[in-house]
């Protein structure tokens, strides 16, 4: 932006809002440029920048809430007023102003711009000059001497850095992200471990590791035994209660009678190193701390399956536990996960081999943490790079779900996971699969099938309780509306006797119907077009009737004619 004749700069700091004025723009800028320390000498700057006001945080709340609103780059109505209170105004709307205002962020000043319409501009010598305000701040305000900004900056530190701590417990993707890091250094820990127990106990007992191949199952075999001397029967009753203990307890740590037998034969002929007890004693105190760490490594395992189940269903129901939390944690959060493109999370993982394919010119990686989901292995060679783009853009779809649905369900990851299958089946045997769209409506369908059942089911428990009351109710409802019923129709019935009497008078009246006293018949209404039809047809046959008269006497009259000419000429 082109210099302006004046120069105002905005201060923010832990105490308030402090605007100044540089009244020396050019000279001090100069300086600035010949020497970066014109702004420690406070003589020197006191004569180019002026205080011009001061605006106080009324509490730590509005200090809290002013430094978030200026860390998102927006303007507070605090601010904003206090900016037009102090800055000179345009006389004229739609004027561009005759000054210019200097802020550290330049995010913050383009909110400012098209706000409040001030021209904002934030340089290397608005810096420096920001510097020499903060750094003689107290001289320039006189109540914050004695130490209350350094204060004031500590307790709004404090607060501001537990507002961004703070996250929501029942989903919080943190724990995913320790619990997962964890489980990966215990997998190394307790592999180191259990190859340090077979070489340790192996100078004492070398037949064992050849019998039992597990690790854990080893480490625990190792620390139930101990001395390979006590697996020996003797002629003693007590021995050979002892050898048939040791052999049941073998047995439920191995699970095979076979196997344990053939551990007590090893034993008898075994060619390890006698130990004494002090060293037999480190070796199984060891063991055992390897057997627990074994045992703390599959809880956490359930743990981290529980927390996806809450945190990201969809996403393990898709993709897995494991390798949905490796993904979690090497984007570094849900939300980062579900904002990054499909692309990206293909080669999650694989950037090492990205750069280098890019350095070099060669080939980029086709997948990177998603490559460990049984899906890629499950494809041939030439379509595993498809079926990873494919699988990569689902896993995008379940992430956003689960980032940004309120109550989400393992309901979308499901259906997500049968589409993949189906492309799997594409690839191998051609067979169509099912389009996005259908699966999605087929999702929303029966999401709100199961709340209208579920609004059925509480409707039903709150109704139960009346249900007796309701029925009795009923009862007596239906009782007073039957004999109202019988009611009517005996003064039906007798009504219509009377009717009946009155219209065999008549000879033109229908036959009457008969009706019993418990019988009701509705006579039905008879419509407008109906009573018109008949009046049509009653005048018609009228008309028919005289027509037939006046033929009947022309043709009497014409007879009569004929008589009379007979007559005549006889």
């Amino acid at each position: 932006m082109a210099d302006a004749a004046q120069i105002y700069t905005l201060l923010e700091c832990a105490a308030g809002y402090a605007l100044f004025q540089v009244s020396a723009f050019d000279e001090i800028g100069g300086l600035l440029e010949g020497s970066m320390d014109t702004v420690t000498d406070l003589k020197r700057f006191s004569r180019a920048v002026k205080l011009k006001a001061f605006l106080p945080f009324e509490s730590a709340e509005v200090a809290l809430e002013n430094a978030n609103a200026v860390a998102e780059h927006t303007a507070t109505d605090t601010l904003k007023d206090f900016l037009e209170m102090n800055l000179p105004s345009t006389k004229k709307k739609g004027k561009v102003a005759a000054f210019s205002l200097g802020v550290i962020d330049p995010g913050l000043g383009t909110s400012l711009s098209e706000t409040v319409g001030i021209s904002c501009r934030s340089d290397d010598t608005i810096r420096e000059i920001l510097r020499g305000c903060k750094l003689h701040l107290e001289r320039f305000v006189k109540g914050l001497q004695g130490g209350t900004d350094d204060k004031a900056q500590l307790g709004l530190a404090h607060s501001y850095s537990r507002t961004k701590i703070k996250f929501n417990p029942a989903r919080s993707d943190n724990m995913i992200i320790q619990s997962i890091a964890l489980l990966d250094q215990l997998d190394k820990d307790v592999n180191t471990f259990a190859m340090r127990v077979r070489e340790w106990y192996s100078w004492h007992f070398p037949e064992l590791k050849d019998i039992v191949k597990d690790n854990i199952m080893f480490a625990r075999t190792a620390s139930f035994v101990q001395n390979k001397n006590s697996l020996l029967a003797s002629s003693s009753s007590e021995d050979e209660q002892h050898h048939e203990d040791k052999l049941a307890g073998l047995t439920k740590i191995v699970g095979d009678e076979d196997t344990a037998k053939a551990v007590v034969n090893a034993a008898r002929t075994s060619m390890g190193m006698d130990c004494s007890s002090i060293d037999m004693l480190n070796i199984i105190n060891f063991t055992q701390r390897m057997v627990k760490l074994a045992e703390y490594r599959h809880k956490l395992s359930t743990y981290l399956t529980d927390k996806m189940n809450v945190v990201a269903p969809n996403l393990s129901a898709l993709i897995g536990d494991i390798v949905g939390a490796r993904l979690i944690s090497k984007a570094g959060s849900l939300t980062n996960l579900a904002k990054a493109p499909a692309s990206t999370v293909q080669i999650l993982g694989a950037e090492k081999a990205l750069f280098r394919a890019l350095k070099t010119k060669g080939n980029t990686p086709k997948y990177g943490l998603i490559y460990h989901s049984t899906f890629i292995g499950r494809a041939e060679a030439k379509n595993k790079g498809r079926i990873s783009r494919y699988l990569a853009n689902k896993c995008s779809i379940a992430t956003r779900i689960d980032s940004f649905r309120d109550d989400p369900s393992r309901l979308y990851g499901e259906k997500l996971r049968e589409q993949v299958e189906e492309r799997l089946r594409f690839y191998e045997t051609g067979a169509a699969p099912r389009k996005n769209l259908d699966v999605m409506n087929e999702v929303a369908k029966e999401l709100k099938a199961g709340e209208i059942d579920d609004d059925d089911e509480d409707m039903d428990i709150v109704e139960t309780p009346k249900s007796k009351k309701k029925k009795s109710d009923d009862d007596d409802g239906e009782k007073t509306k039957s004999s109202s019923k019988k009611k009517k129709k005996k003064d039906k019935g007798s009504s219509t006797k009377k009717k009946k009497k009155n219209s065999n008078d008549d000879e033109e009246s229908d036959e009457p119907m008969k009706m019993d006293e418990d019988e009701v018949v509705e006579t039905p209404k008879k419509s407008k077009k109906e009573k018109k039809q008949k009046k049509e047809g009653s005048s018609s046959k009228k008309k028919r009737k005289s027509s037939d008269d006046e033929e009947e006497v022309e043709e009497e009259k014409k007879s009569d004619k004929k008589k009379k000419k007979k007559r005549k000429s006889t």
